[in-house]
């Protein structure tokens, strides 16, 4: 099974731009989908992203035109670059993987919280207004 380490985070002020990334190890990373959400303490979970092995993305309303997900299989590693970064995205941010991907009624951005089973210890993003 794969395990993940993201780093990347920090503090950055309204209308920055920070890049999160995310290392896989223990196991072939290129048939693995993967994905980021965020979660605020006594908020619930929040998808971010996804990339499914093909290339192929999905975000969130809130992040589209903004975030910018990809993965370099040959380094086993995702990225997600965050540009016009405001308060509201202040989270911490995980990254996840699933060999699955396609779980019934869900679209891969709905599972990447919930139902992909490799996740990493978080890192953490603050915006300041």
């Amino acid at each position: 099974q794969v395990q993940l380490m993201e780093s990347g985070g920090g503090s950055v002020q309204a209308g920055g731009s920070l890049t999160l990334t995310c290392i896989a190890s223990g196991d072939d990373f290129r048939s693995y989908y993967a994905g980021w959400f965020r979660k605020v303490v006594d908020h619930v979970r929040d998808e971010v992203a996804v990339i499914e092995p093909d290339g192929t993305t999905d975000y969130a309303d809130s992040v589209k035109g903004r975030f910018t997900i990809s993965r370099d299989n040959a380094k086993n590693t995702l990225y997600l670059h965050m540009t016009n970064l405001a308060p509201e995205d202040t989270a911490m941010y995980y990254c996840a993987a699933d060999t699955l991907g396609k779980h019934p009624g869900m679209t891969p951005l709905q599972a990447v919280g919930p139902m992909f089973p490799y996740w990493g210890q978080g890192t953490q993003v603050t915006v300041s207004s």
